[in-house]
């Protein structure tokens, strides 16, 4: 499994500044020099560079477009711009990650420390209140975090490979590209469909709907770990490489409310553990 990764506090010094645009804010910037996304923002925001979330409590009153190669890193925190105080992310809408593109959220203790807290004693609080759709996306990483729509990420993923890219985020944190989702309520669903990257991570989710996995490939033998997650509605997990399992997170299995088909099946076992069971 690979574990949360931590982006060392940018330097502010020369972060570059949102731009007001007709439709709201653009936030633009360099993973060496990042623009600051923070404050209350009355309308939706374009991020076009590299972006983080660490200069306070940050609300947007409208939705967020993370642009074709863009990255928006709200695993912080604290607020590392002014020294005191926390900082937060907000969307009142939803979060748009397009083709190539990185949205990071959220942080906890043991399984993903925030980024300005490698010790792992604090929890970010992060929310989303539509969906969050990710069409072919370099990667989606959110934890600890509330979205009141579904998560839909489909297609892209930088390939069926675990070498570290030369540039961007995964690059910055020393990271195969991958995709994570642990420990988030999820008002609509979860679904994971056609990507192909390093891992994968469907852990210890509430999905108040239905949860799909599918037509997904990873390079890492240990991916694909869709474990521990209490979904309202179905789960269906099918033709995938490699197949949903256990893998080395020793998870229990998915609580089901309602049907459970293919590698999530009411009769599937990985290492001895079902992977679903029927509530």
């Amino acid at each position: 499994m690979l574990g949360g990764i931590a982006l060392a506090v940018p330097n502010h010094a020369e972060a570059a500044p949102l731009h007001s645009t007709a439709v709201g804010a653009t936030c633009t910037g360099t993973s060496a020099s990042p623009g600051v996304l923070a404050g209350t923002y009355s309308s939706s925001v374009v991020i076009s560079g590299y972006c983080v979330v660490d200069g306070g409590p940050t609300t947007v009153n409208g939705s967020i477009t993370v642009a074709t190669g863009a990255t928006l890193d709200a695993t912080f925190a604290r607020n590392d711009v002014t020294g005191i105080g926390t900082s937060s992310l907000h969307v009142t809408g939803g979060v748009k990650v397009t083709s190539g593109a990185v949205f990071a959220m959220g942080c906890e203790p043991n399984y993903a420390p925030c980024s300005d807290d490698p010790a792992g004693t604090l929890t970010g609080t992060n929310t989303v209140g539509m969906n969050i759709t990710g069409a072919g996306a370099l990667g989606l990483v959110v934890h600890a975090s509330t979205i009141g729509g579904s998560i839909n990420l489909s297609h892209g993923g930088g390939g069926s490979t675990c070498t570290v890219p030369t540039s961007g985020y995964f690059a910055k944190n020393f990271s195969p590209v991958f995709s994570d989702f642990e420990d988030n309520s999820i008002g609509g669903n979860l679904h994971v469909i056609g990507v192909q990257s390093c891992w994968l991570g469907l852990i210890r989710n509430a999905v108040h709907k239905s949860l799909t996995d599918s037509n997904n490939t990873f390079a890492e033998p240990d991916a694909n770990e869709t474990m521990n997650n209490t979904v309202g509605k179905n789960i269906t997990c099918s033709a995938n490489t490699p197949a949903v399992h256990v893998g080395d997170s020793s998870q229990t299995p998915n609580l089901v409310k309602g049907t459970a088909s293919g590698e999530c099946s009411f009769s599937s076992v990985s290492a001895g553990v079902l992977i679903s069971v029927k509530v």
